[in-house]
């Protein structure tokens, strides 16, 4: 990283100016200088860092240079930026620019009068070349070897540049009409990563520096002056705000302007090489405090050796700013004494608006928030102000002067800047404030670093540190920094860190640090070298690994060795976390063991601590620590304990210095109201009992503490007493001794520990965080077990800041607490009441719920605060008391499950409760007008009013109403009242069209970028809380996974379930107002591809796009590799055309879908399809696009001729080579159906063990060949798949139970490899099954016929073709297989004879084959004589031309609408009438005259029962598919292919009939069945006699033909006419403003379109549709659709593409589209749903239902077998329907009958109709038909119009 000017071929390593004129309206204008030294004589090109920049300029040596400056971010762009789809490429396309930019955007020619030439040669040492970094085994830089380099001429380069209103790197702050007082000022911000290269062309590197100069041309004031009339006036008030700019650097001078006397030159210069990343400035019209010198430092009294330090801030923050940084100078020189100089000449804080961190730290100069600003009257503020400045100017030494060397370092230069920050702190605040933060810092770690953080040191990581793991980072550092000077001081020869560090910064500041960089390294081998103790264990666990230890102790006196035994346990929870996850181990590196010296302090009878130190090595170990006290003085007369004794006596009689040694021996002792024995009544003090002050007199030592030098990041549980525990409360003097004491005690409430913790908020003595503890502590004593004496105490506590009741006695439960004038002087007192009213809101009932004495409480508190004498300001402790109150508002136990019904928004509420709320809401509610009126600093009540309404409205206590808090979201508040208002509104149902369209103009235009940042965070995390809290629907599939889990037990409930996070995103994608959100798919994408939109906004967009909108794939990259043509093309010789006698052959039809390409007719021959022995199958052709969909209402068919053959000729034998997979006789269905089924093993989850071949070796399984004798895995499956060695599907089936067998053989049961084999056998099996089915259905559909009898005719000639021809090579067009499951043909299979007669209407074609290798299901027919190949000669050659490809099928196309087609042809001709007109047709086909000659040519390829094979993106699952057709398909879907043949041929229709949409899965849908296209009927030939009837099972399912010929209309599934619907449609697009050319009929003269009726025949417009729709000529909705997409269509036929009418009938339809998709979107009406409701209700109600009202179980049931027999998507049960009822799946009363006949049906089947459970559900299905009756009657007549009991509508996909 830092070594990037090697490749780049010059370092920047001299110098830079920059120039800039600013003109605080966002623009800024200027040139920068930078001097490169080039490193190699080759340096052609300069690349540089440069966004944002208009690049006006260069010039190289003072020559103007060519330049190429592409900003790869402000040209973002997608295939189709419209398509909110494509987000993932949008996300690409950003990865790519910011890589794209890590090369520079700016590149530089050098010109060629520039040459680089050598200037001499210099020695390479470690300072000036980064190459010579010491590696960290050597000892120094100076130890590297010494060789000349050499050096070039120098070349300065000129880049003159400007900037317009920046978006990243620069920030202008501006009046505007929402913030009219803003004063103007601009300052640079670290908006973004790369934000340097923002503002300045520049090397963006943190590891590149140079020394810098600037100059800054800015107003010399920026208010508006009137003309003045004489001179006097005018400096007064150009003076009153000049524009000042502050610079890293130095200021050298301020001059006037040469050439404008409005204008003022500063100038700076940095002479410490400094990275472009840690230079700042800020130009403003800026107030300016000088920090005094400090003349008590250690410098000398008049102050020179100090730095300056000058603070700025804004016109109107004057008061506030000295206030804040009066500590500052006491900082500096605390750090300049107790680390070494300072290491800049000057520091500079400045204050500015809208800074997107809390503090940017730059060279010499801080910018920081102006909210960090506090006035006098602060308190809270100012510990959190004074360690943000204090550590802003520690990091000038550590963070800017030193660096990281590594970004794995990282940890090491931000540890130390807090850890020297925390020494200050120290200082500032005191040891015990020190020690407390550091206390609850480690409990912070202990609780994060759980095995789910990384080290905070990873060597190997060479990017910066996540952001997410960076505050982690920044917590846990300075603690190992803490405890590694602890431990570094117990070596007796250092001081620890005290030491380390002045060394550290002094080798920063001679030079002996090479360039500044600081290594992990290097710092652990200074602290070896200063200590001499070797820190290598240390940084193995705390820096390179992860995790925290875990400690338990416990402790026991052994009289006999006068020793204290000490029992020692250690666990690692991050390591047991990562136990069994070897690559979270090695990822993480968690800690299995920490091993080092830890201290315990033991205070022995007499009160004298004795240290110890344990040496750990081992998780567990019994030390035994020497007792000192002897025996016989362990009793407490000993002379200690006596004059301990006098001495309390004394002290209570008065003696000053009595009481003053007392105090040091107990904390809590002279506190008067608890030796007054009235007082301790009054405040019910419990004393120990006889009992426990027997055990206290015996007890050999007092207390003991572990960890008493905290040297251990550790969680450390030890068991003592609680009298020894109270003792180290009462009597340690440190302040983590007291913590832990309280942190102990109050998991064990009594009523003498609650008089404990109230003692010690009553003593003053203890520290104040301590007493706050304590006060927090006593909510674990305010129980009813206790008599609520906690909360007695914490009323008792509170009343000292009250007025007194009269009667000393009072019941404080029913006391009214009226304070007295607040007074916060005692800051440790203010602290302390917060504490206790904290306290006092966690009290609650067992129920959860705060007593009303509490919540009346703190009403009184609001209603009586009075600060009127206060000298502080009260506004942080109203806060405190609002959220107290909104915590004791809301119950802490949730609601159980149930307890609310539908119609109940929230809990219920008593009278008082809701008087309480109600008191309640009124208090805060005039507390926020207040704060309109009177605001507090930053407007802090408002925040807390709006977070009390959020959290009463989260617990549905009040309604969320967005509109109070809706204006304060807008631009004129504050930004943190801003942000609290976007908080509550994100909680609601933001989601709303209007409202997501303000958030996204929000997220785009806001002038602050705090809150665009935090709208775009909380856009995305909203959505997750509000499905996590109900406010959303869960995905509809949540139900039908439910019955799958009840239904269903182990591992199979495992495999079925989806992680929470799939079924939110899920759920959010389906929700109708979310996903489906028409702001965000119409705005998101421009949002995120604008150059201007923040950074961070365009994540959080992408984030959000990932969560609401599926990404399209994107296509990858297509890689054509063009081969040279083949020089010879191979055709057959010709053959003589040979006269035949001919013979009427039966017509062909088509049957499959249609081509998915659009292919030219053919002119080969049919391709023919090998079926087993004695089948008959249609020769169907594909349809080309211009062949109209066969079926009813078809154009007469055109009819072709067969070629004709000669009766003797012979041929060179010409087989197709057989595809490879099926060498072994494998038919396709079969292969497929293998193939999909590897696939899915080799994905599945627990098929990584099975993946590959055992190693013995690798997988530690030395025997395991011995005991395997026939190992089985994946790879080898899927090779031997390939290579075509499975002859069927059972054979492959074979080899994968052999696999599972071997696994289960080998491995013992219960293990890791048993359990994955039994759930991967699991999977296949279901899997399994489905293809099995799916299969034999395919094959029992393929019933076998005789021969069909042929009317007498000469002999047509034969043709053997080999079987083999069945497949075909890639180049080749690909002949059929059999749909049934029928292996491949072999070398040794006989051919088949196929019959082709002479006719032009194309022969039908009888091939009865013989019986091949595996016998086909039912064979029949019988075997024919199998004639040589050699003896039959081959078709004569078509002229096809060579251009035109053959359309090759390979059997894809799907096999249900075969099944759809052939049923179909058979239902026509069974009804179809023999006619002589069709037998004349036939004879005129025989003989073609030679004008069909043209009309041979369009012969379409015939395809047999074949699925045409799909793209390459095509799913894997067809087979299964076939399974589960779709739901509109099943009511005309056959059993399967059946075979009959054809009655006629198709051709290609003319042009304006439109083929059949392509088919989806090569299953057509289901509207090119319902509404066949307009076409001329034709009469139907005469079907040939029929011997079979197989195939009709499903025929009363089709609509019949009539005699007549003429196909029935399929029955379209019309939806009756809905005036209202269909007006409001038309008002919805009559308001579209693109509509308007619509709303009335074309006028040709007044348009000016004069053949307008000529080339539109059916005029139509919105006017018009709208008065048929009054006239009532419209019968249904789809009459009405087809009208108005008659508009578009004749706008788009009369207008040319992109003209303005088409743009407006674009916009128009696209409204269109949704507005119609709302109106017939199908449902159950109320009513229905309603009814059927009730219908439920009644049923599960009833006695009979008891069976069916939960799921089967089939193990508590003992039915194993269950789920083999129903299919588990077949599973039905009153329970699960009725989920489905609610969830809105049926779309109709039928659907829902189908279900409840459903769950019958299977009752019967599982259980037969004789059986207890057949009898109950025959009883249930009558009682449900009675109760339907009804609810059929009031919904009319049912769709479709059928009698009877017709199929439903719409079947409902079941399952």
């Amino acid at each position: 990283m830092q070594r990037e000017h090697t490749r780049r071929g010059f370092t920047i390593y001299v110098h830079q100016k920059v120039v800039l004129e600013i003109d605080f309206s966002g623009h800024i204008w200027g040139y920068t200088t930078i001097t490169l030294n080039p490193t190699s004589k080759d340096l052609k090109t300069i690349h540089l860092h440069a966004r944002q920049c208009a690049i006006h300029g260069v010039t190289v040596g003072s020559f103007p240079a060519d330049f190429v400056h592409h900003d790869p971010l402000a040209h973002l762009n997608v295939s189709n930026p419209q398509d909110v789809h494509n987000h993932p490429e949008l996300k690409r396309r950003v990865y790519s620019a910011l890589a794209e930019g890590d090369e520079g955007e700016l590149s530089i020619c050098i010109p060629k009068e520039v040459a680089v030439t050598p200037s001499g040669s210099r020695t390479q040492t470690g300072i000036v070349s980064e190459a010579a970094t010491p590696e960290p085994q050597t000892p120094g830089h100076l130890t590297q070897p010494v060789h000349p380099v050499t050096e070039y001429k120098q070349i300065e380069v000129t880049i003159t540049y400007s900037l317009r209103n920046p978006a990243d790197g620069v920030q202008f702050i501006l009046p505007s009409e929402s913030y009219p007082t803003r004063v103007p000022h601009v300052f640079t911000t670290p908006s973004s990563p790369d934000a340097a290269r923002c503002w300045v062309p520049c090397i963006d590197n943190l590891w590149e520096k140079c020394a810098w100069d600037f100059e800054f041309v800015v107003p010399r004031s920026l208010e508006q002056h009137e003309a003045v009339s004489d001179d006097e006036d005018e400096p007064e008030e150009t003076d009153e705000y000049p524009t000042v700019v502050i610079c890293s650097g130095e200021l050298v001078e301020q001059v006037a302007h040469p050439y404008n006397s409005s204008k003022t030159i500063f100038l700076f210069s940095q002479p410490v090489a400094t990275s472009v990343q840690h230079i700042a400035w800020a130009a403003g019209p800026f107030h300016v405090h000088t920090i005094p010198t400090d003349l008590s430092a250690a410098e000398d009294a008049s102050g020179t050796t100090q730095p300056l330090m000058n603070a700025f801030c804004l016109p109107g923050h004057e008061a506030y700013l000295a206030t804040t940084v009066s500590f500052m100078r006491s900082a500096m020189s605390f750090y300049v004494t107790e680390f070494g100089s300072y290491p800049f000449g000057s520091y500079k804080l400045v204050f500015v608006e809208e800074l997107v961190t809390q503090r940017y730290d730059a060279a010499t100069l801080s910018l920081v928030s102006v909210e960090m600003l506090h006035g006098e009257d602060a308190i809270d503020q100012v510990y959190e102000a004074r360690h943000s400045l204090s550590h802003a100017l520690a990091c000038q030494w550590i963070g800017v002067n030193i660096q990281q060397k590594m970004w794995s370092d990282t940890w090491l230069v931000n540890g130390l800047g807090l850890y020297i920050t925390g020494l200050f702190i120290r200082k500032l605040f005191g040891t015990n404030e020190y020690r407390y933060r550091l206390k609850k810092d480690m409990e912070r770690v202990i609780e994060l670093d759980n095995g789910s953080m990384p080290p905070i040191c990873q060597p190997q990581t060479l990017e910066p540190p996540d952001a997410a793991n960076l505050p982690f980072i920044n917590l846990k550092a300075p603690l190992v920094l803490h405890i590694l000077d602890r431990r570094l001081g117990k070596s007796g020869t250092s001081l620890g860190l005290s030491r380390v560090l002045p060394k550290l910064f002094l080798s920063a500041l001679t030079g002996d640090m090479p360039n500044n960089l600081l290594s992990t390294h290097a710092f652990l081998r200074m602290c070896r070298k200063v200590s001499g103790i070797d820190p290598r264990s240390f940084a193995e666990q705390w820096i390179y690994g992860s995790g925290c230890p875990t400690f338990g102790f416990s402790a026991s006196f052994n009289r006999k060795k006068m020793a204290v035994e000490i029992t020692m346990r250690q666990d690692a929870p991050a390591y047991k976390a990562h136990e069994n996850n070897e690559i979270a181990k090695l990822m993480m590196k968690p800690v299995p063991f920490f091993e080092g010296q830890m201290t315990i302090r033991i205070h022995e009878a007499d009160g004298t601590p004795y240290e110890h130190v344990l040496d750990i090595r081992s998780p567990f170990k019994r030390y035994e620590v020497p007792f000192n006290t002897k025996y016989k003085r362990v009793r407490r007369n000993t002379k200690r304990y006596l004059a301990r004794q006098a001495a309390a006596q004394a002290a209570a009689e008065g003696d000053a210095d009595a009481a003053a040694a007392m105090d040091m021996v107990d904390m809590g002792f002279g506190l008067e109201i608890w030796e007054n024995e009235q007082e301790r009544e009054n405040w019910k003090v419990a004393d120990w009992t006889e009992e426990d002050e027997q055990n206290m007199a015996g007890q050999t030592y007092e207390w003991i503490r572990i960890d008493a030098d905290f040297e251990w990041i550790a969680a450390i549980a030890f068991d003592q007493k609680d009298y020894m525990w109270v003792s180290q409360l009462q009597r340690d003097r440190d302040v983590v001794a007291q913590y832990e004491a309280i942190a102990v005690l109050s998991k064990t409430p009594n009523a003498i520990i609650s008089s404990t913790f109230t003692k010690t908020v009553l003593v003053t003595n203890y520290y104040y965080r301590i007493r706050c503890e304590a006060a927090a502590a006593l909510v674990t004593c305010a129980t009813q077990r206790l008599d609520w004496l906690g909360l007695f105490h914490l009323f008792k506590l509170f009343l000292r800041y009250c007025y007194e009741p009269e009667d000393p006695k009072a019941d404080l439960f029913s006391h009214t607490y009226v304070p007295r004038p607040n007074d916060f002087s005692d800051i440790a007192e203010y602290f302390v009441r917060k504490s206790i009213l904290r306290a006092i809101a966690r009290v609650r009932f067992e129920t959860g719920k705060t007593p009303p004495v509490i919540r009346q409480f703190l009403v009184d508190q609001l209603r009586y605060n009075d600060n009127t004498t206060n000298p502080y300001a009260d506004a942080l402790y109203i806060c405190t008391i609002i959220s107290a109150l909104g915590s004791a508002t809301v119950s802490a136990v949730p609601p159980e499950r149930g307890e609310f019904t539908a119609s109940e928004s929230g809990p219920l509420q008593d009278p008082q409760d809701a008087d309480l709320l109600k008191k309640a809401l009124s208090e805060v509610d005039r507390y926020r007008s207040m704060d309109r009126l009177i605001p507090t600093f930053h407007n802090v009540v408002t925040v807390a009013v709006i977070e009390f309404h959020m959290l009463l409205s989260l617990a549905s206590l009040i309604p969320h109403d967005p509109r109070p808090f809706f204006p304060l979201t807008r631009e004129g508040n504050y930004t943190q009242v801003r942000i609290a208002a976007f908080d509550y509104l994100f909680l609601g149902k933001w989601y709303m069209p209007k409202i997501m369209r303000y958030v996204l103009a929000v997220m785009t235009n806001d002038s602050s970028r705090i809150v665009r940042r935090h709208v775009a965070r909380s856009a995305c995390q909203s959505l997750a809380l509000l499905v996590n809290m109900g406010e959303m629907k869960t995905p509809k599939e949540a139900d039908s996974l439910l019955i799958e889990e009840d239904g269903n037990g182990g591992e199979k409930v495992k495999e079925n379930k989806k992680s929470e996070i799939d079924m939110m995103i899920k759920a959010l994608r389906k929700d109708r107002e979310v996903g489906k959100n028409e702001a965000i798919r119409e705005f998101l994408m421009p949002i995120a591809l604008a150059p201007e939109t923040d950074s961070e906004v365009r994540w959080c967009l992408l984030k959000l796009a990932d969560l609401l909108i599926r990404g399209a794939e994107e296509a990858p990259p297509k890689v054509t590799i063009h081969l040279p043509p083949t020089p010879v093309t191979e055709a057959p010789p010709p053959i003589p055309p040979v006269k035949l006698p001919s013979k009427p052959g039966r017509a062909l039809k088509t049957g499959g879908p249609p081509p998915r390409s659009p292919l030219p007719p053919f002119t080969v021959p049919p391709k023919l399809k090998l079926v087993p022995s004695g089948s008959h199958v249609d020769v169907s052709a594909a349809r080309t696009p211009g062949a109209a969909t066969p079926g009813p209402g078809t154009e007469k068919q055109k009819e072709f001729p067969v070629p004709k053959v000669p009766t003797k000729a012979t041929t060179k034998k010409v087989s197709k080579p057989v595809h490879k997979a099926q060498s072994s006789g494998m038919s396709v269905n079969d292969l497929r159906a293998c193939q999909n089924a590897m696939k899915k093993l080799q994905t599945a989850k627990h098929a990584a063990l099975f993946l590959q071949p055992v190693d013995p070796v690798r997988d530690r399984a030395p025997n395991y060949f011995d005991i395997i004798k026939a190992p089985m895995d994946l790879s080898t499956m899927s090779a031997k798949l390939a290579s075509g060695q499975y002859k069927d599907r059972f054979a492959f089936e074979a080899d994968f139970r052999l696999m599972i067998n071997n696994a289960k053989t080998y491995n013992m049961p219960g293990s890791f490899a048993h359990n994955e084999a039994l759930a991967l056998e699991s999977f296949f099996d279901k899997l399994w099954l489905r293809i099995n089915k799916t299969l034999e259905a395919a094959s029992k559909n393929v019933p076998e016929k005789p021969p069909v009898v042929v009317p007498a005719a000469p002999i047509a000639p034969t043709i053997k073709v080999s079987a083999s021809t069945a497949t075909s090579a890639p180049s080749k067009p690909s002949s059929g297989t059999a749909a049934a499951a029928t292996p491949a043909a072999t070398p040794n299979v006989p051919t088949i004879k196929l019959k082709i007669g002479g006719s032009s209407s194309g022969g039908a074609i009888s091939s009865p084959s013989p019986a091949p290798t595996k016998p086909a299901p039912k064979p029949k027919g019988k075997k024919p004589k199998e004639p040589k190949l050699s003896e039959v000669p081959p078709p004569a050659p078509l002229s096809t031309p060579a251009s035109v490809p053959a359309f090759e099928d390979d059997g894809s196309l799907d096999l249900l609408e075969e099944v759809i087609a052939i049923e179909r042809e058979k239902d026509q001709e069974r009804k179809s009438q023999a006619s002589s007109s069709t037998n004349k047709e036939r004879e005129k086909a025989a003989a073609p005259p030679q004008a069909d000659k043209a009309r041979d040519r369009a012969v379409p390829k015939l395809v047999i029962g074949k699925r045409k094979k799909e793209a390459a993106d095509s799913t894997e699952d067809e087979i299964l598919e076939l399974a589960t057709p779709a739901k509109k398909e099943r009511t005309n879907a056959s059993a399967g292919p059946s075979s009959v043949p054809a009655s006629s041929a198709p051709t290609p229709a003319p042009k304006h009939v439109e083929a059949a949409p392509p088919a989806k899965n090569g299953v057509s849908g289901h509207k090119s069945r319902e509404k066949p296209p307009k076409a001329s009927p034709a009469p139907e030939p005469a079907a040939a006699p029929r011997t079979s009837a197989k195939g009709k099972e499903k025929e009363t399912s089709r609509p019949a033909t009539p005699a007549n010929g003429k196909a029935k209309k399929a029955p379209a599934q019309t939806t009756p006419i809905n005036e209202k619907k269909c007006r409001e449609i038309l008002k919805t697009l009559s308001r579209v403003p693109d509509a308007a050319i619509f709303l009335r009929p074309v006028d040709p003269v007044l348009d000016g379109c004069p053949t307008y009726f000529e080339e539109i025949k059916e005029p139509m417009d919105f006017g018009t549709i709208g008065t048929k729709l009054s006239e009532g000529k419209y019968m249904t909705m789809e009459e009405f659709a087809r009208d108005v997409e008659l508009v578009f269509q004749n706008c788009r036929t009369f207008n040319p593409p992109t003209t303005y009418p088409v743009m407006c009938a674009d916009a128009v339809e696209r409204v269109w589209k949704k507005e119609w998709a709302k109106a017939t979107e199908k449902k159950l009406s109320y009513a229905e749903k309603r009814s059927l409701q009730g219908l439920m209700k009644t049923l599960t109600s009833e006695t009979i239902s008891w069976v069916f009202r939960d799921p089967v179980d089939p193990v508590a049931l003992g039915i194993p077998t269950y789920f083999d027999v129903i299919p588990k998507k077949d599973a039905r049960d009153l329970k699960t329907i009725q989920q489905k009822l609610n969830a809105d799946k049926y779309d109709s009363v039928e659907a829902f009958e189908a279900d409840l006949d459903l769950m019958i049906h299977n009752a019967i089947t599982f259980n037969g109709a004789d059986s207890e459970v057949g009898q109950l559900a025959i009883q249930l299905r009558n009682r449900y038909r009675e109760l339907l009756s009804p609810i059929r009657g009031t919904n009319g007549k049912r769709k479709g119009g059928e009698k009877g009991t017709p199929q439903p509508a719409k079947k409902v996909k079941l399952g």
